[in-house]
């Protein structure tokens, strides 16, 4: 596997982890389970463990626009389990997705 794809992979991972984080916080929040908000932020630190990991491999401004993918996963998973999300939303995830995808061929 190249260095280029192992790194997107931990993007992958760690944009999927900290949008998963962000909806454990809000779960949490809006239903007063601590615990849950522990489990968020110990989610979070892994999540930025593994992008501290990427950024030290790769360019920052490739990195950090590839992590643009942490939005595109915090609509799927609001809409998969707590809100309904609106059409306009979509298309502006549909807009992002081609921004990350044009970045991170680059």
């Amino acid at each position: 596997m190249s260095k280029k794809a192992s790194n997107i992979g931990f993007l992958v991972l760690s944009t999927l982890m900290g949008a998963a984080a962000q909806l454990v916080f809000k779960i949490s929040l809006t239903n007063g389970v601590i615990y849950l908000l522990i489990v968020g932020i110990l989610t979070y630190l892994a999540s930025s463990l593994i992008y501290f990991y990427v950024i030290s491999r790769s360019h920052l401004s490739w990195a950090y626009s590839v992590g643009g993918m942490s939005y595109i996963f915090a609509v799927v998973l609001g809409a998969l389990f707590i809100e309904q999300v609106p059409i306009i939303r979509w298309i502006g995830v549909i807009i992002i997705t081609a921004g990350v995808l044009a970045v991170a061929v680059s």
